[in-house]
């Protein structure tokens, strides 16, 4: 295990988080990602984002939201036809 520096760590930091690395990418990756602060807290970012949007796709609009835009949708595909 080594550390692959900052410039391979960011380049496949989306695949590592993802666990879409080899093992040895990924063990070199977390080597680096331990002793380098800017590349993680670029991770520390990256997975809060993700976890940030991961949640909102759970929430579910209110049903007379959904309502208003079906409606507009139906409306502006009668207008097309």
């Amino acid at each position: 295990m080594s550390d692959c520096g900052c410039d391979k760590a960011r380049k496949d930091l989306e695949e590592y988080l993802r666990n879409e690395v080899c093992k040895t990418e990924h063990a070199d990756i977390r080597a680096h990602l331990e002793n380098c602060p800017s590349c993680r807290d670029e991770a520390l970012v990256a997975t809060t984002l993700t976890a940030v949007v991961a949640r909102a796709c759970k929430e579910t609009a209110p049903e007379e939201l959904r309502d208003q835009v079906l409606a507009r949708l139906r409306a502006e595909q009668a207008t097309h036809h």
